[in-house]
Parts: structure tokens; C-alpha cells; sequence
């Protein structure tokens, strides 16, 4: 079991500097620590402004930290950090905001839940099937103890983890959860602490992961008050959303510490299994000893002191194995990372969607590579970057990549929102998640995918200030440039914007919905009970490429245990030559026949010669089992 006692001094692993809890840490008993790292004032006091209003002035520690240890302080008080007798701020690393972004923060108790989960010991990542969720449209309640219903339908279906976009407390009560200001803190539109934590507790008793989508990149616009308490920014590099996050710059180790401390925060406290990082190409350090670098070690430390392993999974844009490399190799030893180049593979051979940086892509022989050696772009030259981009991951194993189809970003960064059911027909929905499914990486799958959804998933917030909301609408606007010129376009800070994201469950028991969802589950089965498939093994693998044809052929062998497919990207029906691997081959499963609602298959039910001229059908792909 996890302890979840609070102190305010770790101690510290050789050659590395004290570590220190930030925030509010109730000790139980009416005794609270009040932890606060702002190194550049004078004088700090804690404004309690509930039940009781009173001034509790802090004492200040080394390396910028100010401490407070109080009494008659109790779960559910409210209070502000006031500096130099300045207006009163909410804590940085509040636990709970439960008015709002702007308004007090609140003292959690974080041992006040009765956890069952005490024979956990997770879900290895080579095992994962991964289904990303965003709270807010996954029921239409949108809150943490709304999803606990569903897992037992996740669990029917194969799933045996779930992604939470993040839940970092963001301005309003819609966003997707990127903008959030208060990293500790979990949305109080979804619920309490309390509430996710039974949200996990019941994931876990189900045989269900839970990761977390976290944000260490930047921080939302709107109750943005973090500059305050110290130089949290610097100006030494620029990312998307304005100053980077000081990783390396002057009083960098109080930032540090900041984020290494939620990392470990959310696996204490909460028992999550993984954090996924969010877009850690626009994290910056130039030291000796990056941040992820760090924090991996820090969690593996954790892993050690608990006894079971935690995960941290990168979202990155770079293409660059060092991120999950081992630390003795020179990485960061982060243990997995998405790679989109195998959904960009994907979207464009099934699209012929070319606009925007799926130029890069749109070939039969991109998608083999993107199969045996993961990264399509290894330091080759990239035209929409105009650089030569990525470099070669053909020795790291299938399970340190997660792969998708679909996820928030590639639907909901479209103008309309288009799920790929609104983009491909049946046939090629089939056809993508058997691609997926096939390939030897994690599979990720983003809700509502494995019964075709056709409800949009748009870009949504609820800001507060007027001029931030017209900045929101010019920049969605803007960032559409290059995708998707028609249609109508959706105001994200409307109501509407945010409720026609919400999944239609009930469709997923209806004609081809249902079919889908079938099809999604044998072949999460395959995967789980067919040793070629099982183990996620790039050497042991042969993807071969019919360019003119749009036609690719997987070969994936494992001991005693062989599986080739034949994947037909082309829109209309196909007849070629195909070498088989000597031996005698089963078909398993065609997505062309009547049973995946389709006219039919040419493909012979068994093959025993090496060479044989086969028919097949447009959108469609087929597995043997030797």
C-alpha cells in the first residue's frame, strides 16, 4: 500500500539536494504543514479565511522555502498565501480550488479514504490496451464517479487501462484540461479528490489501470498566478503559449522540485499506475541532468520504496529515442513514448488527406517502416518541417511505443471535430483498427472509437475574461489554416461546442456500431491469447509493401506461433501474387465477410502452397494463424 503520510522534508538520494513537499499537508489531528517555495520575498503569511479568519505568518527555510506548522487547522479549510501584505493568492500547489480558479484553496486530508486495492500490483506496459478518456464528455453527468459505471463495459470489452486528459483545475468547468493553473489540484467540475480516488480504487479492483495526462509544459492563461511567488518563467526559450517553464535557469531547482514532487504526488496520493507527460518538446533544459531525466528517476525510486513499478509515458514531437533510452545509454529513461508517425500513416492512406504535416506521409512503404522500425521520419528529411527530423528507434521494443488511430488531438485539432468514422467508410473503419491491432506497440484507443461515434470531439473552454476568449477564437481560427477550409465553424467557449462532444453510449449496441465493437474485442483477444501477436516484438516482424497495389502484408512470428496478414488500403478490390512463409495457414478473421457486415470474401479459408493469386476486397484486411 501506498503511505500516504505527509512531511515536509524527504530524505535526499546521494549527490542531490533536498527534496521538499509543497502545499498544504494535513497531518491529521488537526495539525497541518504549510510548505510555500517563493525566494524572492521578504515576508509570507497563510490567510485563513474559513471557518475562522486569522494571519499565520511562515518562517523562512533554506533554498527559498517558507514552512508553517499550525494547530487547529482541519480538512476543508480555506486559505490563501499572502506575500509582502500584498493581495492574497491562492497556493500554487493547491490540493483542491473549490471555487474556482480565482478564489481560496482548501486544506485536503489525504487519508481519508478507505482503499481495496491493497493486492494491486498494475498492468505491465507490453500488456496495455490503452483507452484515452476526457471526463467531461465521457457520460453526461462529467464527473469522476459517472465513469466507475462504465469500466465494467471497458473491462467486457479488453481494455485493462484507461487515460485521463487532464485534471489539473483549469478557469470554468469546460476545457479539455490543457489549460489548467493548478497542477496539485483535480477539476472541481468533475468532483473532489475524494471521488477520483474512488474512480481508482474501482478501476484497480476491476483489473482496470488508470494513468493521468499530465501538463509540465506550460501553464493556462486564466488563474495563472504562479509568476507571483517566483521566477517560475524564463526568457531564455519561447514555446507556443508564451515564456518557457525555468528547468534551467537561475532558482531553477525550486521549479524542479515543484513538478517532481506532483509526479510522485499523484502515484502517493492517488495510486494512479502512469502519467502520461504532455508535448515534452516544448519542456526545456539545457543542464546536465534534464528534467524527465530526473523525474524518471525519482519515480523509479518510488517504484522501489512501494514495491510495485510505476510508469511515465512522453507525448513527443521529436522522433527522438533518447527520451526512453536507459540512463546508462545516455536517455532519460522515461518508459514509453507516442509515435505518431504510425496514425499519420494510417489517416493518409485511408484519407488521402495530404494537407498540413500529413504531407509527409501517404505511402504503403511508410507504413511498413512505421511497423518494423517505428519512427517513418529517422533523420530523414521532412518537407513539411523543411529539416531532417527524428532519429532510428529500430532497436527499442514495441513496448516502449504507444500507437493510435485516433486521440483528442487529431480529431478535436480539426475545425469540425471529425471522428474517422466521419471521414472513412465501415469498411475502412474495420480496416484501420485491424492495422492498429496488428501492429507490435501499445494500442491506444480514444473513447467512442471502438463503436464508431459519430458525435464531433471539438475544442471547448469556459473562460472568464472577454479579451482571453476573443484570443482563444482567433487562434482556433488560425490553426485551422492549414486543415479542413469547409464547414461550419463551432465557438469553443459555447455550450454547444462542449455538449455535441458528449459520446452517444447507447449507439454501441445498435447495426454497425455493435459490429464494430465486436470486432474491436475479438481482436483485443487475438492479441492477448496468440503469442506472435502477444509479444510486442519489432525483430521478429516482416511488413512488406505493394506500393502500386496500396496493399501491405505483416509477417510476425513468436516460438512456435506465426501470424500474417494481409492489409488492402486500395479503394477498390485487389488480385496479386502473395508468397506465404512455407507451412499450413488458417484464416482467423476477415473483415470482409458477412459477419463484419460485408458483401463477402474471395480469401481462401486455408493456404498451404507458398505462392497463390488471391482477391482482395477494397478497405479490408485478413489474419492466418500457423
Amino acid at each position: 500500500m501506498v503511505d500516504n503520510r505527509c512531511s515536509c522534508v524527504i530524505s535526499s538520494p546521494p549527490n542531490r539536494q533536498t527534496s521538499m513537499k509543497v502545499g498544504s499537508c494535513y497531518l491529521g489531528n488537526g495539525v497541518c504543514d504549510f510548505i510555500l517555495w517563493t525566494p524572492l520575498v521578504e515576508k509570507v503569511a497563510v490567510h485563513i479565511v474559513s471557518p475562522e479568519e486569522k494571519l499565520l505568518p511562515m518562517t523562512k527555510q533554506e533554498q527559498g522555502y517558507w514552512h508553517l506548522r499550525t494547530e487547529k487547522i482541519d480538512p476543508g479549510t480555506l486559505y490563501y498565501y499572502q506575500l509582502e501584505e500584498a493581495s492574497d493568492k491562492p497556493d500554487p500547489a493547491s490540493h483542491f480550488q473549490p471555487q474556482g480558479v480565482h478564489e481560496a484553496s482548501e486544506v485536503i486530508d489525504h487519508n481519508n479514504i478507505n482503499w481495496q486495492d491493497s493486492d494491486w500490483n498494475g498492468i505491465a506496459l507490453d500488456e496495455m490496451i490503452i483507452y484515452e478518456l476526457h471526463v467531461g464528455t465521457f457520460t453526461d453527468e462529467g464527473t469522476f464517479t459517472a465513469i466507475i459505471p462504465r469500466l465494467s463495459d471497458l473491462k467486457e470489452l479488453g481494455v485493462n487501462a484507461i487515460e485521463i486528459m487532464p485534471v489539473a483545475q483549469f478557469p470554468g468547468e469546460r476545457n479539455w484540461g490543457y489549460d489548467g493553473v493548478y497542477p496539485y489540484a483535480v477539476q472541481n467540475s468533475y468532483g473532489r479528490p475524494e471521488d477520483l480516488k474512488q474512480l481508482i480504487d474501482a478501476a484497480h479492483q476491476q483489473g482496470i489501470a488508470v494513468i493521468l495526462d499530465v501538463v509540465y509544459n506550460h501553464f493556462g492563461p486564466e488563474g495563472n498566478y504562479i509568476a507571483h511567488h517566483g521566477p517560475y518563467f524564463t526568457e531564455t526559450y519561447r514555446t507556443p503559449w508564451g515564456s518557457a517553464i525555468n528547468f534551467d535557469d537561475a532558482y531553477s531547482d525550486g521549479v524542479r522540485n515543484y513538478f517532481i514532487e506532483n509526479a510522485l504526488y499523484w502515484f502517493e496520493n492517488y495510486h494512479f499506475d502512469a502519467l502520461r507527460l504532455d508535448a515534452i518538446h516544448a519542456i526545456y533544459d539545457l543542464g546536465a541532468k534534464h528534467i524527465l531525466q530526473e523525474i524518471a528517476e525519482r519515480v523509479e525510486e518510488l517504484s522501489q520504496k512501494i514495491g510495485r513499478k510505476f510508469y511515465l509515458i512522453a507525448e513527443s514531437d521529436l522522433n527522438d529515442v533518447r527520451v526512453i533510452r536507459p540512463r546508462e545509454l545516455g536517455g532519460y529513461g522515461i518508459d514509453a513514448q507516442w509515435s505518431d508517425d504510425f496514425h499519420h500513416c494510417i489517416r493518409t492512406l485511408l484519407t488521402k488527406d495530404l494537407i498540413g504535416y500529413y504531407q509527409d506521409f501517404g505511402t504503403c512503404k511508410q507504413l511498413a517502416k512505421a511497423y518494423q522500425k517505428t519512427f517513418v521520419y529517422d533523420w530523414q528529411y521532412s518537407p513539411f518541417r523543411k529539416r531532417y527530423h527524428g532519429s532510428d528507434a529500430s532497436d527499442r521494443p514495441g513496448s516502449q511505443f504507444v500507437v493510435c488511430i485516433q486521440n483528442h488531438d487529431q480529431v478535436g485539432n480539426r475545425m469540425l471535430g471529425e471522428r474517422l468514422s466521419d471521414l472513412v467508410n465501415f469498411e475502412g473503419l474495420k480496416l484501420a483498427a485491424g492495422a492498429l491491432m496488428l501492429s507490435p506497440y501499445i494500442p491506444l484507443l480514444f473513447m467512442g472509437e471502438e463503436y464508431g461515434e459519430e458525435s464531433p470531439f471539438l475544442y471547448f473552454v469556459s473562460h472568464n475574461d472577454p479579451d482571453l476568449v476573443k484570443a482563444v477564437r482567433e487562434g482556433r481560427k488560425k490553426e485551422f489554416a492549414d486543415f479542413h477550409l469547409e464547414g461550419e465553424y463551432i465557438d469553443p467557449q459555447s455550450l454547444e461546442a462542449f455538449n455535441s462532444s458528449k459520446l452517444q453510449w447507447e449507439k454501441r449496441k445498435e447495426g454497425k456500431h455493435q459490429v464494430l465493437w465486436q470486432l474491436y474485442r475479438q481482436l483485443i483477444q487475438l492479441r492477448r491469447t496468440i503469442p506472435a501477436l502477444k509479444k510486442l516484438d519489432k525483430q521478429n516482424l516482416k511488413a512488406t509493401a505493394y506500393e502500386q497495389e496500396n496493399v501491405l502484408l505483416l509477417h510476425r512470428w513468436q516460438d512456435n506461433s506465426q501470424i500474417f496478414s494481409i492489409l488492402n488500403f486500395n479503394q477498390q478490390n485487389v488480385s496479386l501474387k502473395i508468397s506465404f512463409p512455407p507451412g499450413n495457414w488458417q484464416k482467423i478473421l476477415d473483415s470482409a465477410e458477412p459477419k463484419w457486415m460485408s458483401d463477402g470474401s474471395e480469401l481462401p479459408e486455408r493456404i498451404e502452397t507458398e505462392e497463390q493469386e488471391l482477391l482482395i476486397k477494397s478497405h479490408s484486411f485478413a489474419i492466418y494463424h500457423q
